[in-house]
């Protein structure tokens, strides 16, 4: 029934649309979720979130602890509205709730940070199974609970004076090499036909006006409610 709510709502686009959904859809991936812990910077944030739509990434968690997130719009060129957001803020401090529950599906906490046990990024192996790559505030970086959960450390090499990078900067870095590493590798990196059809609709319903209308006509039309 989802797929053909998803057929049904794709004929109010027009074909480009649709194809161009479907094209992108083909590169997406779960392999790989980003971990934003309580960044107060939105721009920096959402500068994280236009690199996740570039690189495929369709998840992204936020947690919130003492910063709420929200998008920059200048920055983020639209980016949030094609990619999954999951918030954690429901208790005083979410990093640790949001990285269990992470682990309970099946990734890898990847905490980027130096670290005595850090690898470096192109030393990664990126073969091992799904990584929840973690980026902390902007003037600590990750928090003892991030390191205590923490599965692996991941850390870019420099060559400078400067101790660190930007964490948009740092996040583009990381990015671009592992969504080029899970293309070139034996890896399933590709969405489940389940969440094709999620995705995609997900994406119909935020880009046709009136939206839920139209889905109450479907569902009237084959005489069913949700």
């Amino acid at each position: 029934m989802k797929q053909a709510l998803v057929n049904f709502l794709s004929e109010h686009i027009t074909d480009n649309r649709n194809a161009m959904f479907d094209k992108v859809l083909k590169d997406r991936t779960k392999y790989l979720t980003v971990v934003l812990e309580d960044i107060y910077q939105s721009h920096n944030a959402s500068a994280v979130l236009r690199s996740c739509d570039c690189f495929g990434i369709q998840d992204v968690h936020v947690i919130e602890n003492r910063n709420k997130y929200s998008v920059d719009r200048d920055v983020a060129l639209g980016s949030s509205k094609w990619l999954s957001l999951n918030k954690y803020n429901e208790e005083e401090n979410n990093t640790r709730a949001a990285l269990r529950k992470l682990k309970k599906q099946g990734y890898r906490i990847v905490a980027t940070t130096p670290h005595t046990n850090d690898v470096e990024l192109y030393d990664f192996d990126i073969s091992k199974g799904k990584s929840a790559i973690v980026f902390g505030t902007e003037l600590t970086g990750i928090s003892d609970i991030v390191r205590e959960e923490a599965d692996e450390f991941l850390r870019i090499p420099m060559y400078g004076f400067t101790e660190s990078f930007n964490i948009s900067v740092s996040a583009a870095l990381v990015l671009q090499h592992m969504a080029h590493e899970i293309r070139n590798q034996n890896v399933d990196w590709k969405l489940s036909e389940e969440d094709l059809v999620d995705i995609k609709l997900q994406w119909l319903k935020t880009t046709i006006k009136s939206s839920e209308l139209i889905e109450r006509e479907f569902y009237k039309k084959n005489k069913m409610t949700k």
